[in-house]
């Protein structure tokens, strides 16, 4: 049985560099316990980044497999952004421990934590592609998800958020999830109302993050998951929209779009002054920028000498400034495709972008990771991270519905 605990209390897990704390705490929420490990490296930057600007709260550098239940405070909304891998159950113990997933797969931390503590809320977040995952049986890893979550007594809503649709200055798209086991909270939310009224106007996100059926003709579909969460591994397979919420034993889902006509931040408003020669595009590298940026059909030799055609669209070269920037992904600044290429206001000369405008486009405070950490590797923590602002409307949401 879950003991009182403290309102407004928060344990984090994989807590990066600490954007959930940050959005928290900008909505009145105190996270007490947080736990950041980075496998397989002896020098731990997003740890000790988060530990230098939140000294105040309990904070762990271990691989959360072997943090003891015991060990985490008693608290009322647990947090994280947890890595999407295969949620496959390995197997069912025949005894008291249950339902045992693949050694190392995260998610399985996350359900051991819970079922030990049963916080009154969760706030997850994840990639857009968990609902398709895996390939060969879509929908399964999320549906293992909801399983493990509505066993436990929660009621639980997702929504796949764009930063950019709701006015930030990044098109980062990420897949949120809201739980509460709270009786009353489930009964204001959920108790009495349609699919329609909850996605659209009454549930957890739409009154935070407006939006309208991505058609008119499009309509809640409504999909049964089994009790028993081996079965759903081996059997299960949905098509998860955008939107949708899980109570009991039954999903509930509906593809939407957002409605949003408030102020809206671009990549040019990100940009610094006076920026440092080291980030300019030499004039004989440019060439190879254009290249990898351009539209390509061509021929090309696989390893094995198998010749095959190969093409892809243009990205912007160099970004357009006066729109929110592409994705930022974990590679930003090494010379690929995907990283951004601006033409610098003030000198008219292609450069790429400092970590301080990594860290304004998602929402961090500037030199946030100028911890010691190396260069690469704070663009590395911003490709990982998610956009704070989300983070503090979904805070000040929960606050909303408790009042």
């Amino acid at each position: 049985m879950a003991t009182k605990v403290q309102e407004n209390t928060v344990v984090e897990l994989f807590a990066g560099v600490g954007g959930f704390n940050l959005g928290l705490g900008e909505s009145g929420w105190k996270t007490i316990f947080a736990n950041q490990w980075e496998p397989g490296k002896k020098s731990q930057w997003a740890f000790d980044c988060y530990n230098e600007h939140f000294p105040e709260s309990t904070n762990l550098n271990v691989d959360v497999a072997t943090v003891d239940s015991k060990d985490i405070p008693g608290h009322e909304l647990l947090v994280g952004g947890f890595p999407c891998q295969d949620y496959s159950v390995a197997s069912t113990l025949i005894n008291s421990k249950g339902i045992q997933g693949k050694k190392g797969v995260l998610w399985w931390e996350i359900y051991r934590i819970a079922t030990d503590k049963r916080p009154r809320f969760i706030l997850l977040e994840n990639v857009d592609r968990l609902l398709k995952s895996p390939a060969k049986q879509r929908g399964r890893d999320f549906g293992i998800i909801l399983a493990c979550l509505s066993s436990l007594g929660y009621s639980i809503e997702w929504r796949v958020i764009n930063a950019a649709d709701y006015g930030f200055p990044q098109r980062r798209r990420r897949t949120f999830i809201f739980a509460t086991r709270d009786k009353n909270i489930q009964k204001k939310l959920y108790g009495r109302k349609t699919g329609d009224e909850i996605l659209l106007k009454d549930g957890f996100f739409a009154p935070a993050f407006h939006c309208r059926r991505y058609e008119e003709i499009c309509r809640v579909e409504t999909v049964e998951i089994p009790d028993d969460i081996q079965a759903v591994s081996d059997r299960f397979h949905a098509a998860f929209e955008n939107s949708g919420y899980c109570i009991g034993s039954t999903i509930q889902t509906l593809r939407v779009e957002a409605v949003y006509d408030g102020p809206r931040k671009t990549l040019g408003e990100c940009l610094e002054h006076n920026v440092d020669e080291s980030f300019y595009i030499k004039a004989e590298d440019e060439p190879k920028w254009a290249y990898m940026k351009g539209a390509k059909k061509e021929k090309r030799v696989s390893a094995n000498g198998h010749e095959y055609n190969y093409s892809e669209g243009p990205i912007a070269y160099p970004d357009y400034l006066d729109k929110p920037s592409r994705t930022m992904l974990t590679g930003e600044s090494s010379k690929n495709r995907s990283t951004h290429v601006v033409k610098d206001p003030e000198t008219g000369r292609l450069r790429l972008l400092t970590p301080v405008e990594c860290e304004r486009l998602d929402g961090f405070p500037d030199n946030w990771t100028n911890t010691g950490m190396p260069q690469n590797f704070r663009y590395f923590c911003m490709g990982n991270a998610l956009v704070v602002g989300l983070i503090a409307i979904m805070g000040r949401r929960i606050q909303e519905i408790k009042d």
